[in-house]
């Protein structure tokens, strides 16, 4: 099975594509990942990109597929696997259609973790860890039972990510649906994009995303 999952930052994409690899066994590729990898190895594209990126430049679309290409051509993409955060533009997902046409493959299920922008903003924007032992808690959803104090280790000191603000939230969310909206539009009109609501609880997504890939028997 061949899954594509787009989703927001913040949106839990993660969290379910990792979930996916653990109980469904599909491999999951990630564009960072991949690229990493690649150049570590020295194939072909690999060394392509490290030419681009040594010389300060943006890694082009033509050598992301490439990497791709190479990468589910390896023994355990063999029974499937998942795109994390790729394609992340039209120009992407078209080049992506081409080679997996190439390779007589097409995607199972394109799924979109859809989110209320304003939401998704504040449920960001409000999360904040135990500095110790990492729990994680949020200003109006999971506040300590204690104010102030660490439920799982008793330390008084938390700690925010630096860019957990609604205007780095914010900004973030605009490029995403600037770059990687158009890509999603792209599925949309072929009729093969499926929609889950990111805005529910973690259970509660990953019960309709095994619903739709369920559904293909």
């Amino acid at each position: 099975m061949i899954v594509i999952l787009f989703g927001p930052p913040g949106a839990g994409k993660g969290t379910q594509a990792q979930r996916l690899e653990r109980d469904r066994g599909l491999v999951q590729l990630s564009t960072g990942d991949m690229l990493r990898a690649a150049v570590a190895a020295g194939t072909e594209m690999g060394l392509k990109a490290k030419e681009k990126m040594d010389a300060g430049a943006l890694v082009s679309d033509d050598i992301v597929v490439g990497i791709v290409r190479e990468r589910i051509r390896e023994d355990d993409c063999a029974n499937g696997f998942l795109l994390d955060g790729f394609p992340r533009t039209l120009a992407q997902a078209r080049a992506l259609d081409t080679m997996l046409d190439a390779n007589d493959l097409c995607p199972d299920e394109i799924i979109e973790i859809a989110v209320d922008d304003a939401a998704l903003v504040d449920r960001i924007a409000g999360r904040y860890a135990c500095a110790k032992c990492g729990e994680g808690y949020h200003d109006t959803a999971k506040k300590p039972k204690v104010a102030g104090v660490c439920d799982i280790c008793g330390s008084t000191d938390f700690k925010r990510r630096p860019d957990d603000n609604k205007e780095t939230v914010a900004k973030r969310l605009a490029s995403y649906y600037a770059e990687t909206g158009p890509a999603i539009t792209h599925y949309r009109e072929k009729g093969v994009l499926k929609r889950v609501d990111g805005m529910s609880e973690i259970a509660s997504v990953a019960a309709e995303i095994d619903a739709i890939l369920d559904a293909r028997g």
